[in-house]
């Protein structure tokens, strides 16, 4: 075998949490035969690197399963004893606990009272990188190579049978070479072994930016990467498929031989003649099916709802919502905004919900319901809020989320007393963690979206401080290939726009881009992105920034509730933020770019140019300090020249679902 070269602790255990077992049970004894019978089984499934294995126990209603997977390129003996080690492991660190997954370097161990066999299952997760920076001679050509490969190994796993879903393989990065292998649980389908491939691609471009090699590892799949070979190769080609049974269950007999030339002519020409009318038909029905789908449907919002009603298993009873809010309780409530109302829930098995109620009143917020619902329910990402369902009932149009318990970031960073809790380290996580969600929406998940009203308001933070971006109602689906698009509909939150899509209608990843920048220096300075009183100045936080970045006088910027973290990473925050807020939008970066900057300190930054909106500090204004003012459209158009007239924004707008 080769010698790994991932660096990790190992075993990593996750103990579970849906409580404990008793000493001497039924369910322990029952657990200690499935776990022995790993060293006893004659099963073939092991010499393809899992076992699996299911009992039921004794006196209960109950059954319990166990499953192991192991790197396919170990042998029977090895797999089975890396699995025996880690059943010990288990036995050791989750002595009494109902359910357990453990990690090694080289298999996975997971028991449960509940079936967890095909389905994806993307927590609990281990990551782990190698190297202290990336050993390579361009990491960008590195990275490329890396995606290139994994994507390809990807494909190949996810088209493996029943036994083994596995791939490995190398590609050239200019002098250097990348090595990877992933693998799925066999029991998952082929797009099910795709989907999770994709989300763990994905994920561990953020994990090991800075390093040559990494590894990531979820229940239902794995990612090995290093630029240095760790694998070997598999034993052996799968079986081939038995062949089709008849009727009567046995093979299908051979030909009958001996017939006449005649009749095998006539048997030709029947079965040739078959087979064109059958080709013939398929044609026929498809180009009927294309010119339908060339037909304009009534409407945009039909075609929308018929789609929802396919999505039967995320459709909640209403009277069931109806009780987990206490009939909409304004004790429930947890906030309120142009579309309706959002109202805290509890499922009858204690899950926590979060409810979105449009306003019956209101045919933007149906036309929001609509567009967020398709477009979170083909997303899924770990800081992406996640979709749980909706509800359509009569006039009532409800979508449910998962219950995020610390509010927005705004509630946070905006608060004289709670962005004290903020310290450095807390707010850079935040920071990276927006930054991946919006690489995802642009550029790793199945669909590319824009979304058009990122701001403080729009990132929830769950129980660990970890940003989850949310509120799509006003998002754009684009083509893989779409760079930009216009609209006369200028949506969003003035002050969050970039010039271009505030003045013009254009909007593009890079519009985005510049309200991620906007958020970064907000989370950085603990100011509102507004016209405020600085002394006896009035000031826009972009043009104090940029000001006060030129003089060198960083402490002006930087939070006061921040007495701790490196003054080199904030620095270089408030650099990256300035690179996108640049007015030229081919200026900015790219969010990869912005991920890549923010991830290695190797990473040369450029020097900006003055941002967008700059204004100077000669406004007279009789406004308090640290007012919630924004610009009018009219007003940006006329703000590099006279900048001297502003307005209050009390709402966003929202147009259509994306075309």
């Amino acid at each position: 075998m080769f010698a790994s070269t991932i660096n990790a602790q190992f075993p990593a255990a996750n103990c579970g949490s849906t409580g404990n077992f008793t000493a001497n049970s039924t369910y322990q004894t029952t657990l200690t035969t499935l776990v022995s019978s790993i060293s006893t089984t004659n099963s073939s499934s092991l010499s393809y690197g899992f076992f699996n294995a299911s009992a039921a126990i004794s006196g209960a209603s109950q059954t319990l399963y166990l499953f192991g997977l192991c790197r396919s390129d170990l042998n029977t003996e090895t797999c089975r004893a890396c699995l025996d080690v880690l059943a010990s492991d288990m036995r050791r660190l989750c002595p009494l606990q109902k359910e357990a997954l453990l990690y090694s370097g080289n298999c996975i161990i997971r028991y449960s009272d509940a079936s967890f066999f095909g389905e994806v299952v993307l927590q609990p997760d281990y990551v782990a990188g190698t190297g202290d920076d990336v050993n390579v001679s361009s990491a960008d050509t590195y990275d490329a190579a890396r995606r290139k490969l994994l994507n390809g190994l990807s494909a190949e796993a996810a088209r493996g049978g029943s036994l083994r879903k596995y791939a490995s393989g190398n590609e050239s990065a200019g002098p250097d070479m990348v090595y990877a292998l992933v693998q799925c649980t066999p029991d998952l389908t082929e797009q099910q072994c795709s989907e999770c491939l994709a989300l763990v691609a994905q994920e561990i471009r953020y994990c090991c930016l800075r390093y040559s090699g990494g590894r990531y590892m979820v229940p239902s799949c794995l990612i090995l990467y290093g630029n240095n070979r760790f694998f070997d190769p598999v034993s052996g080609p799968l079986p081939p498929p038995p062949p089709p049974p008849s009727q009567d269950g046995d093979a299908m007999p051979s030909p009958p031989v001996g017939k006449s030339n005649s009749t095998r002519t006539v048997i030709i020409v029947v079965i040739t003649s078959i087979s064109a009318l059958l080709v013939i038909s398929i044609v026929i029905l498809l180009l009927n099916v294309k010119r339908k789908k060339k037909q304009p449907r009534e409407s945009v919002e039909g075609e929308v709802v018929d789609e929802i009603s396919t999505a039967e298993s995320l459709q909640f009873d209403f009277s069931i919502i109806r009780a987990a809010t206490d009939n909409f309780s304004d004790s429930r409530k947890l906030g309120q905004g142009g579309f309706g109302v959002v109202y805290m829930g509890q499922l009858s098995n204690g899950q926590k919900i979060a409810v979105k109620r449009l306003s019956q009143n209101s045919s933007q917020g149906e036309v929001e319901f609509k567009n967020e619902f398709m477009l979170l329910a083909k997303l899924q990402h770990r800081n992406l809020v996640r979709l749980l369902g909706f509800c359509l009932e009569g006039v009532e149009q409800l979508l449910i989320y998962e219950f995020v318990p610390n509010s927005s970031l705004d509630q946070f960073i905006f608060d004289p007393l709670k962005r004290t809790n903020l310290n450095w380290d807390m707010r850079h996580k935040i920071i990276m963690g927006i930054a991946r969600g919006m690489l995802y929406l642009h550029e790793d998940s199945r669909l590319r979206i824009i979304h058009r009203d990122l701001k403080a308001s729009n990132v929830l933070l769950d129980s660990e401080m970890n940003p989850k971006i949310s509120d799509f109602g006003m998002a754009r689906l684009f083509e893989l290939d779409q760079t930009r698009a216009k609209t006369n509909r200028i949506v969003g939150t003035y002050g969050y726009m970039a010039p271009e899509y505030a003045m013009h209608g254009t909007f593009s990843i890079k519009s985005d881009v510049f309200s991620f920048g906007v958020l970064v220096l907000e989370i950085v300075s603990g100011q509102r992105n507004t016209l405020f009183r600085m002394g006896d100045d009035t000031e826009v936080l972009i043009s104090y920034i940029w000001k006060n970045w030129k003089e060198g006088s960083l402490s002006n910027i930087i939070d006061p509730s921040i007495t701790s973290g490196s003054s080199i990473e904030i620095a270089r925050c408030i650099h990256i933020g300035l690179l996108c807020v640049q007015d030229n939008m081919i200026s900015r970066p790219t969010m990869a770019s912005v991920l890549l900057m923010l991830n290695s300190d190797s990473v040369t930054l450029q020097v900006p140019s003055r941002p967008a909106f700059y204004i100077h500090s000669s406004v007279e204004s009789d406004m308090p300090s640290m007012q919630d003012y924004n610009l009018r459209v009219s007003e940006v158009k006329e703000s590099r020249s006279n900048a001297n007239q502003f307005s209050k924004n009390e709402a966003s707008m929202t147009e259509l679902y994306p075309r």
